[in-house]
């Protein structure tokens, strides 16, 4: 079919020029064109014409411009308008704010346009959403067909795609088939190259969908099996093996003020069996902020402790790894054991001491951030790591901390709760636990969506919760590009609230502060010195208060869900009544709909898989976060099914040959290991 490496240039219609601009695209080779699927799909196969076109139907014509002219009946409003014509009829054609369309609608070009249409009084009109510059005449080879659309760049037109792409389907060759004709008849999947014609020139759109299962089957699978493979080598390896003495961990337990859940005790009996196998753990540990992850990753610190090894938390931010540190010394010391705290803002004396007694072994437990990872600090005999809010880290920081023990145990935790599908993508090579289960004695967050014009009764509620001695944040969302005014809006609250809570003392923190300086204002809301906490860095709003019961969130609809269930996680830690205010001037029907899913569950799987169906995986954590793999054609939610589908098959595919070394799996091999390391460097 095609020679996978063959430079874009040679292929025909490609020169150096447009080479370079698909370069741009990331299309470097005649594989990466092939790979380069269409985006939609014209049905040329049954076009209307103008006077068949219906009022409040989406449809697509092909007709020439007769005349055009520009619009700008307000300001910020640009309307390009062209009078189109077919044998059948007229209609108006509108583009909004699209000044650079003008170029291309001379009089007389033909056009293939899909829009919303309008009729009014006689006069029809398009709001054209999507416009193709057509040959006066229609080339033979796209009369009657369903057409492929292609992402593309300025300056490369649909035809080339279509040109360079049939090129390469037509020259003969076959592109390697990765599956066995076995395993395409078990999973009822077309052939690859079959699936590479259909996608490009489908035939029908049944053989189209065929294409579609096959390709996104692949995605999913060579993602799954990379996974199940990176698990079963760690299987292999022999690991270290941690048994349940109990000097450590019942002492500890028997000194907690509290008692565990039925959820916490179920899963760390789940650890304890892991760690007692001679292979390393690799295990998560989902649970809604709250549900007590910290305690079950103490006690496998200390099962680790018990035989005699070392252990290690890293958290993704500075005052998250504090609030642990602070949380493992008060719990650790007494039972005789050193925590270490390593960060990015340590003086380099301090540094040096640290990774000396880690080095000598003295310090039993260190705690810290990215600072865990770096080349000089060693371990003498680390056994366990525990990572925080994993989907911070990446598969490659993954095994740098990995590396700095002989093939140590891990337990990953998330507050974050992650629906089935993202689970098994994100960690599809940890075994998974859920703490579903909430200490006993809290009582729900009570949620309540207000507009901004209820901002007095609002400022009531404060000073009502100050004034019985408890403690409220009020957080502000954070955008990268604006900044500057989302800083201006917290300075803004900031300052009325120091004058409406007066004489309650107020804090102020944001992202232009230097570590020490939001650390010692972190450290005052937590001891109760600031009663209220104004933020711009949501991420960082992880200390623990009990005694905060109100949590405002303001322009909540600019949020995830996922992240306005984290924030509400951090009231309601004690016994008291808490709040959570989501204040809004939105009228958009959808941010409207997430808020008052927020009113009406505290149930963070709920919401997850709510969220991820309203947003997508690729703003789950509120920006792409590492981890998660692109796809080219996969989509989930819509895509689980199959999704589901590729893990069985991975699994029974890696229980049959786990090392892929059958003749059938060749090929295979070759491809999986490429995308094993690329997953472990990067």
């Amino acid at each position: 079919m095609y020679n996978r490496y063959m430079e874009l240039q040679f292929i025909k219609g490609i020169g150096p020029k447009k080479q370079k601009l698909l370069e741009q695209m990331g299309i470097s080779s005649a594989e990466d064109l092939l790979l380069h699927y269409p985006r939609r799909y014209e049905d040329r196969t049954s076009l209307l014409k103008l006077g068949e076109l219906a009022d409040g139907q989406t449809g697509t014509v092909i007709a020439w411009v007769v005349k055009v002219e520009e619009q700008r009946p307000r300001a910020g409003l640009y309307l390009l308008k062209a009078a189109v014509k077919d044998e059948t009829a007229m209609a108006v054609a509108t583009w909004f704010n699209q000044p650079y369309m003008k170029a291309k609608l001379v009089a007389g070009a033909r056009l293939l346009l899909t829009g919303k249409v309008r009729r009014q009084f006689g006069r029809l009109e398009i709001l054209v959403q999507d416009m193709e510059l057509l040959a006066q005449e229609e080339p033979a080879e796209e009369q009657g067909k369903i057409l492929a659309v292609y992402p593309a760049a300025q300056g490369l037109q649909q035809k080339l795609f279509r040109q360079a792409i049939a090129q390469l389907l037509d020259g003969g060759r076959q592109a390697e088939e990765y599956h066995s004709a076995a395993f395409l008849q078990k999973y009822r999947l077309m052939g690859f190259n079959q699936a590479l014609e259909e996608i490009h020139r489908p035939k029908d759109w049944a053989s189209l969908e065929e294409a579609r299962k096959r390709l996104i089957f692949d995605e999913f699978f060579f993602l799954q099996l990379s996974l199940v493979l990176l698990r079963k080598k760690d299987l292999h390896n022999k690991g270290l093996v941690h048994l349940s003495k109990g000097n450590l961990t019942e002492s500890w337990l028997a000194g907690l003020p509290f008692s565990l859940t039925g959820a916490q005790k179920r899963v760390i009996e789940e650890i304890k069996e892991d760690m007692a196998r001679p292979y390393a753990m690799a295990r998560l540990v989902q649970g809604d902020v709250g549900s007590g992850k910290t305690a079950v990753a103490a006690w496998a610190l200390l099962l680790a402790a018990e035989n005699g090894f070392q252990g290690a938390m890293m958290a993704p931010t500075e005052i998250l790894a504090q609030q642990h540190y602070d949380n493992f010394n008060s719990w650790f010391q007494p039972l005789g054991l050193k925590v270490g705290f390593f960060k990015g803002s340590m003086g380099q004396k301090e540094k040096r001491q640290l990774q000396e007694e880690l080095a000598a072994g003295q310090i039993r437990i260190a705690v810290g951030t990215h600072a865990l990872i770096q080349e000089k600090t060693v371990f003498q005999r680390l056994g366990l790591i525990v990572i925080d809010e994993q989907h911070r880290f990446g598969v490659r920081q993954r095994a740098l901390l990995q590396e700095k023990g002989d093939h140590p145990d891990m337990l990953v935790m998330s507050a974050t709760p992650i629906p089935r599908t993202l689970a098994l993508t994100l960690y599809g090579d940890l075994d998974i636990s859920l703490l579903d289960e909430m200490p006993p004695g809290r009582k729900p967050v009570k949620t309540i969506c207000i507009l901004e014009k209820a901002r007095e009764k609002l400022n009531q509620l404060l000073r009502q919760e100050l004034e019985q001695g408890h403690q409220a944040f009020v957080v502000c969302p954070l955008i990268e590009e604006s900044e500057a005014m989302d800083l201006q809006n917290a300075q803004e609250i900031y300052q009325q609230l120091k004058k409406k809570l007066n004489p309650f003392p107020v804090g102020l923190l944001h992202g232009r502060q230097s570590a020490a300086e939001k650390e010692e204002i972190m450290a005052a809301f937590a001891a109760g010195a600031l009663k209220a906490l104004v933020s711009t860095t949501v991420i960082e709003v992880g200390v623990n208060v009990p005694q905060a019961t109100v949590m405002v969130i303001e322009n909540s609809e600019r949020f995830g869900l996922a992240q306005l269930h984290q924030l509400r996680g951090r009231v309601g830690r004690g016994k008291l009544q808490a709040y959570c205010i989501l204040v809004t001037n939105t009228s958009e029907p959808l941010a409207l709909q997430r808020l008052k899913l927020m009113t009406e569950t505290n149930d963070g799987f709920c919401l997850a898989e709510e969220d991820m169906l309203l947003r997508g995986p690729g703003e789950f954590f509120g920006t792409r976060q590492h981890g998660l793999p692109e796809f080219r054609l996969a989509k989930l939610p819509e895509d689980r099914q199959l999704l589901e589908m590729a893990r069985a098959a991975a699994l029974d595919l890696a229980g049959q040959d786990p090392e892929l070394g059958r003749s059938e799996h060749l090929e295979l091999n070759c491809l999986i290991k490429k995308k094993m390391a690329e997953m472990v460097n990067g």
